[in-house]
């Protein structure tokens, strides 16, 4: 019986489209990976799966591969030199990307994602020097976490530590995990769910490549009486009746340093005072509101209530709506 191609692999025709090929490797992947295929021969197949993918995903690869299929006893001593459909030498072995992805968990609460697998591979094989496939040093996968940050620390910048497992791989193929802690520039202006990457940080590479890097996902902490749009941040502030009625200048501690505020005669609660550019100071600096909230004092003196009696005669003929 005939050898497998790599077009039967995948199960294209010999002159598929390179996005057909794409479409038809990620379908396989899914329907073969060890953690939801029941099929006993995934980790053969996905290996095999990869190695015809990993070759006719590259023009030139694919090519060669097609005048070798063309001409099987051309060139023999140093023609197409690759390692057959079935396995052999090179190409991605199944064990190195359970190394690479680990158990599935990111360092963050990130777990395993289909687009991890597809990042992950197509680094399998690379042209030797004799003009055959070998395996090839592979970066390791990105990982991603969040990280929580004050919001004073993005009005000013700040340096944050944090500690890692850090995957390290040895010698001998295995990987182990070395406690850091990494001190982390925090950029001012970054807003919520931007990311900081770390370089280096993640999976550990497979043979020889270098470790994936870690992105950061911040988020930012902040006052109940605060909430962020973007780079703009809004403040609840209280006021007191009188100051709401005459207005008065007021000092108001936020997150941009404490404020020389003008509360404008009959203000309302609920209304904003808007203080352009001090909001987070982004490349775009963002705006601060403050949301004003009138606050009735408790009565507990007889001055008090004398006082609100007064304010009540003083406004009889006033007609509220409710």
């Amino acid at each position: 019986m005939a050898e497998k191609t790599y077009y039967d692999i995948l199960g294209v025709k010999k002159d598929a489209s390179a996005a057909d090929i794409k479409k038809r490797y990620r379908k396989l992947v899914r329907q073969y990976h060890p953690d939801v295929s029941e099929d006993p021969d995934a980790d053969s197949k996905i290996a095999e799966i990869n190695n015809a993918y990993e070759t006719l995903r590259d023009e030139e690869k694919r090519a060669e591969y097609d005048a070798m299929l063309a001409n099987p006893f051309a060139g023999q001593g140093g023609g197409f030199s690759g390692q057959s459909a079935s396995g052999g030498q090179g190409g991605y072995r199944w064990e190195d990307i359970k190394d690479q992805f680990g158990d599935g968990e990111a360092y963050g609460n990130g777990g395993f994602r289909f687009d991890d697998i597809f990042s992950a591979f197509g680094r399998g094989a690379r042209s030797s020097a004799s003009g055959g496939f070998r395996s090839q040093d592979s970066k390791g996968q990105d990982q991603h976490a969040e990280i929580t940050v004050d919001l004073a620390s993005v009005y000013s910048g700040d340096d944050y530590s944090i500690k890692l497992n850090v995957p390290i791989r040895q010698p001998n193929g295995s990987v182990e995990y070395d406690n850091k802690t990494l001190k982390i520039k925090i950029p001012k202006g970054i807003t919520d769910g931007k990311r900081i990457r770390l370089a280096g940080q993640g999976a550990a590479g497979i043979g020889g490549g270098k470790n994936g890097d870690l992105f950061l996902k911040v988020k930012i902490r902040h006052a109940d009486n605060i909430r962020i749009e973007g780079a703009d941040v809004y403040q609840t502030v209280n006021i007191a009746p009188w100051e709401a009625a005459l207005g008065e200048k007021i000092n108001v501690s936020t997150p941009a340093g404490t404020l020389a505020v003008t509360v404008p005669k009959n203000s309302k609660s609920g209304s904003n005072l808007r203080l352009k550019g001090k909001g987070i100071p982004a490349k775009q600096a963002g705006d601060l509101y403050l949301t004003l909230n009138i606050v009735n004092p408790d009565i507990k003196t007889e001055a008090a209530t004398q006082a609100y009696e007064q304010l009540k005669q003083a406004f009889a003929d006033i007609s509220i709506s409710r």
